[in-house]
């Protein structure tokens, strides 16, 4: 990638074949083999706290929001209560970069490489953007995409078991969350959790069932995510249309955020979450009659908690796992589906290299009760199955994909879109009578 900052700093790449004499090179753990080559080229070696230096962002304050699960949702929900409130910011994430209510860039990685972050910290700067919201991944902590970035606030949302194919261990994986909140920049942790370590310098908490800087003492979920809050003598009540327990905790994660942030009202911040509605692909209901839902759960946690969500109802899942992607984590995921679901659908989800008819055995390993299981490896088939098969007041939950709209087969993006699926299946059923 090239860059043109302009500004006095020109021309930035952090591809050695694209340095030349004029433009700069970001050196970076990714790329410091091909460091001697850039030099060689006539290109100026540049590191990335450098050159966020000389570009001059002062007063963007950055925050980073990491976790197994949440991290989209909250980063998202700061990022609109920042707006509500007038302030102008920036969200860079799963779902592509927003500034001021502008949809900037399509999706990219969660934690983009290092020069992306930053020339989209500066786009923001340039805007006007007084807050650069971020979703930072385990592997950008691990590879250092984020280093020299000063955190305003750093947030942790839960750690529970991802990625084991990278990280190699549950171990290794929690010590890489760790290592993000181990200086003393300031951070919102998850009291309800005593996995992740930090460093309690300058260390705010929120909670439901422990005590915490910000305190949930009451809370319902029906028709809604809605709750009180307390913050040392001020309680406040808050009520949003997220549904599920786990979203009760993003959303006292970005309202907790924001008052450490801009040290606005509390009733104010409170009053503003309402008109969060939550992010596509994140219990983002399809239909009401059917009652059918798509998410993006795509580990064991992750499933437990969406079923959760809906354990007043009969649920149905179709549910697939990602090709070339940890393992392990395949049957937790069938057995995390089955102990709540009546029935479940195992389908393909983006096989990539993979046989997906060999990654559905891998899930339906862990699932005990195999009268629960139905194999259909083509996941629209699964789908019009799951509808066909709906009896009167259940729900159904497409998990995996969320938002995507496309499947990856064999190196080949093919267009597919749950949501979209569903609603050609409900259209067709509505039309035969």
């Amino acid at each position: 990638m090239t860059v043109d900052f302009g500004n006095g700093i020109g021309r930035v790449t952090d591809d050695s074949r694209a340095a030349e004499k004029g433009t700069r090179f970001l050196h970076t753990k990714l790329n410091a083999r091909y460091l001697k080559e850039a030099i060689d080229r006539g290109a100026e070696a540049i590191a990335p706290k450098e050159l966020i230096e000389a570009l001059g962002m002062d007063g963007l304050e950055v925050v980073g929001i990491t976790g197994t699960n949440g991290k989209t949702t909250t980063a998202a929900a700061i990022y609109s209560l920042l707006l509500d409130l007038g302030y102008r910011a920036a969200l860079q994430g799963t779902r592509g970069l927003f500034i001021n209510d502008e949809k900037v860039e399509e999706k990219s990685l969660t934690t983009p490489p290092s020069l992306a972050t930053i020339a989209h910290m500066f786009e923001a700067f340039r805007r006007g953007a007084e807050f650069f919201v971020m979703e930072v991944s385990s592997h950008a902590i691990e590879q250092e995409r984020i280093e020299g970035i000063d955190f305003s606030l750093k947030i942790h949302t839960n750690i529970t078991s991802d990625h084991l194919d990278y990280h190699g261990s549950v171990e290794a994986y929690r010590a890489v969350k760790s290592s993000f909140f181990s200086d003393e920049s300031r951070k919102l942790v998850n009291r309800d959790e005593e996995i992740l370590e930090f460093n309690v310098k300058n260390a705010y908490s929120y909670g439901i069932e422990n005590a915490a800087t910000y305190k949930v003492m009451a809370y319902t979920l029906g028709g809604g995510v809605s709750g009180v809050l307390k913050h040392f003598e001020t309680v406040v009540p808050f009520e949003t249309s997220l549904q599920g327990h786990f979203n009760l905790y993003n959303i006292t994660a970005a309202i907790s955020a924001v008052h450490i942030l801009t040290d606005e009202d509390l009733g104010e911040i409170c009053e503003a979450a309402e008109n969060f509605g939550g992010v596509a692909g994140r219990m983002e209901v399809v239909s009401e009659k059917p009652l059918v839902i798509v998410d993006f759960a795509h580990t064991e946690d992750g499933i437990r908690q969406v079923l959760d969500s809906l354990k007043e109802k009969e649920v149905r899942v179709v549910l697939g796992a990602g090709g070339d992607r940890d393992r392990s984590k395949r049957p937790k995921m069938g057995r995390a589906a089955a102990s709540i679901a009546k029935k479940v659908y195992l389908t393909s989800d983006n096989p990539r290299s993979e046989d997906p008819a060999a990654i559905i055995e891998e899930i339906a390993a862990g699932i005990e009760d195999k009268t629960k299981i139905e194999k259909i490896v083509d996941r629209r088939k699964a789908i019009v199955r799951a509808i066909e098969e709906m009896q009167p007041g259940e729900a159904l939950l497409v998990l995996g994909k969320g938002d995507e709209t496309w499947q990856e087969v064999a190196g080949r993006k093919i267009p597919f879109d749950d949501r979209e699926v569903v609603r050609q299946i409900l259209a067709r059923q509505a039309e035969s009578g």
